[in-house]
């Protein structure tokens, strides 16, 4: 198995095709499998990359480090020591704040284009904002949910993160990878998470980004969504229909249309 040692942290990563490197960034609490068709479908004329945030999925459950911007160090340590170049980032929910911690950070030099799924500049609802998914009460009944019935909120965030219920094989590659990230991490990574807040960040990232909607998420309005295509300086905007928080699994097809057509327009 794949691993690259980033910050004392071992990630897990699959590395598929030879084209135009893009790198898959999954969200909060999931892994790479998430983009297990991407990594299939797109390695035909791209070079597919995905990783495991440390403590999530194969990577190594480190006690320390589990907030954004060290996610972000350890994306730059990763890109460097693989010496990608001309990438472009996918960053999926939780993943696009990476890519945006890791933007405004370590600048543009090594990216050329980025993709938004589903994320706002927020999760949190802060005052003036109305774009944020979550407030202090749901946040913490998250985090005791977590540390009290751990299966219960694994269960309940599949029902609340795509648009019909997965079944079958996708159930259980979700459950599976959702299952990996032990309690505590999760904990530490679900409130570091949502406390960030990009909006004075986005007007400064000037690469052009595809920013990726699901007209039925359950989380987020569309709105808040798109709100970060007009932050951002160089941004188009797109709905996916019939398509929840995960468009990688529920609609791959579609997913992997839109990526393909931005990357051909770089």
């Amino acid at each position: 198995m794949p691993y690259v040692q980033c910050n004392g942290a071992d990630l897990y990563f699959e590395d598929e095709g030879t084209g135009d490197p893009i790198v898959l960034l999954h969200g909060v609490m999931a892994g790479l499998r998430f983009f297990e068709p991407q990594l299939a479908n797109l390695s035909a004329d791209y070079r597919p990359i995905a990783l495991d945030f440390r403590g999530h999925g194969r990577s190594s459950k480190t006690d320390l480090g589990h907030t954004v911007p060290q996610y972000a160090r350890d994306l730059n340590s990763f890109l460097e020591q693989r010496a990608l170049d001309d990438v472009v980032l996918v960053g999926w929910s939780m993943g696009a704040h990476v890519a945006w911690e890791y933007l405004d950070r370590f600048g543009t030099e090594r990216v050329r284009g980025q993709v938004v799924v589903d994320m706002s500049a927020s999760a949190f609802e802060w005052d003036e904002y109305p774009h944020g998914s979550t407030d202090l009460a749901r946040l913490t009944g998250l985090l005791e949910l977590v540390q009290t019935d751990y299966d219960s909120s694994i269960e309940q965030l599949v029902e609340s993160a795509f648009a019909e219920p997965p079944a079958g094989e996708t159930r259980s590659l979700v459950f599976d990878e959702l299952s990996r990230t032990p309690p505590p991490i999760k904990s530490a990574i679900v409130f570091d998470y949502t406390m960030r807040d990009y909006r004075d960040v986005l007007p400064g990232i000037d690469v052009p980004t595809l920013v990726v909607a699901g007209a039925d998420e359950k989380w987020r309005t569309v709105a808040a969504v798109e709100d970060v295509a007009e932050r951002l300086p160089n941004a188009d905007f797109e709905v996916i229909e019939e398509c929840g928080h995960c468009p990688s699994l529920e609609v791959p097809a579609r997913f992997d249309r839109a990526i393909t057509k931005f990357v051909e327009s770089l």
